[in-house]
């Protein structure tokens, strides 16, 4: 049994952030990490290609901007090398191989976590003051149910395991959804020699990089709804109507929408024009699959050789986390909406829930630690305030 004022679930960005402000603030943590290393999800489960669609102003974690050398869309190899010196910088201790089995609240107020080593199938139990769930939104690939799926002929995977079309030149591949994942390895795809098709189900945003990035300078001066009549009127005059080809826009404007249900317009990197030349082929849902041949919701039929779902992640919280509703709902979300939905009750916190990228972790970290320092700051009696400053100047003095 091992006591630690804070344990973090998660090394991934949430984690990393959240540990480095409370090593700023000089409180003692522990990030427990399932995988071998930190970020597991941008080392293993993110395609080659890959950049922050964001500019780096809008990505970089609490106290460490990104190098002025950097690109404004910094690609992910460069954004692995900044997480990896973030980890150096700030002393942040992580507990790889973890797999915690539960988090329960005890009667005395603190928490107790149950993890397994999986390198040495060891049971750990952790008693903590303070928990921070940094597992994310993006923990669990999800497939949705297709009727046929299970007797699908061809190969079906989720996007978290693709990294290039090169085993598939020649071959024709499905890519369903049209967010920034499923429409960049489409693309990707098409560029590998693969007959591409996507699916796209619902009205979407599609923005370029350098729109989405005016717009996020805009909205520091500007309301909403003036930022999304400027950034549609760029989109017209970039892409014209994007109807017939089976790419419609919605009602709303890309950043009211983004604010309203957290779901961020889609990001073209070159997809657009192979959709208007009819490189990629855009369909509608898809009803059913048999063998190797989907049928779609307006009933065209087409043999594929594999099917990519860029289908987005679930939450994996209530796997674990036995108490789970002083702060998360039934799908392992924040009760509270954004900015309220990173504290919970009797000392948990959540940070990368707030489907606000990496901004929106850089928020939830130091709202945390800030958080966390006032609560320990609160329990030292009076009289022995002037030695915990004390400690600290040393502490500070030393570092």
């Amino acid at each position: 049994m091992e006591e630690a004022a804070v344990v973090i679930v998660g090394a991934g960005p949430a984690g990393l952030a959240t540990s480095a402000c409370l090593n700023k603030l000089f409180i003692p943590n522990i990030v427990l990490e399932r995988d071998d290393s930190h970020s597991s999800l941008w080392k293993k489960r993110t395609y080659d290609r890959l950049k922050l669609h964001l500019g780096k102003e809008f990505c970089n974690l609490p106290h460490t901007p990104f190098p002025r050398s950097a690109p404004t869309f910094v690609p992910r190899i460069e954004f692995l090398r900044y997480l990896d010196n973030y980890v150096s910088r700030f002393n942040i201790i992580i507990r790889c191989n973890r797999s915690v089995e539960s988090a329960s609240l005890e009667s005395n107020g603190r928490w107790k976590i149950i993890a397994k080593d999986t390198s040495s199938n060891a049971t750990e139990v952790y008693i903590a003051s303070f928990l921070v769930v940094a597992t994310g939104e993006n923990s669990s690939g999800y497939i949705p149910k297709v009727t046929g799926l299970d007797a699908y002929g061809g190969e079906y995977l989720h996007c978290n395991k693709y990294l290039n079309g090169r085993k598939w030149y020649g071959k024709n591949v499905l890519v369903v959804g049209c967010g920034n994942s499923g429409m960049e390895i489409a693309y990707d795809l098409s560029n590998w020699g693969v007959n591409a098709s996507i699916v796209v189900r619902h009205p979407v945003h599609i923005l370029t990089k350098e729109m989405v990035y005016v717009g996020m300078h805009l909205l520091k001066f500007l309301p909403v709804k003036v930022v999304d009549i400027i950034i549609l009127m760029m989109c017209i005059l970039m892409y014209r109507n994007l109807s017939k080809y089976g790419l419609r826009r919605p009602k709303e404007g890309p950043f009211f929408l983004k604010g309203k249900t957290g779901h961020s317009p889609t990001i073209d990197v070159g997809c657009v024009p192979k959709i208007k030349k009819g490189e990629i082929k855009v369909f509608p849902g898809v009803s059913n699959i048999k063998d190797k041949i989907v049928e779609f919701d307006d009933g065209r039929q087409e043999q594929f050789d594999a099917i990519i779902f860029a289908t987005g992640y679930r939450s994996t919280v209530l796997k674990w986390l036995k108490d789970y509703k002083l702060l998360f709902d039934e799908n392992g979300m924040p009760k509270q909406r954004p900015p309220n939905h990173w504290k919970g009750e009797s000392g948990i916190y959540c940070a990368g829930f707030s489907r606000q990228g990496l901004a929106g972790i850089s928020q939830d970290a130091q709202r945390i630690a800030n958080d966390i320092h006032l609560g320990i700051v609160s329990r030292i009696p009076p009289t022995l305030a002037p030695v915990k400053e004390m400690e600290e100047i040393v502490m500070a003095k030393n570092m």
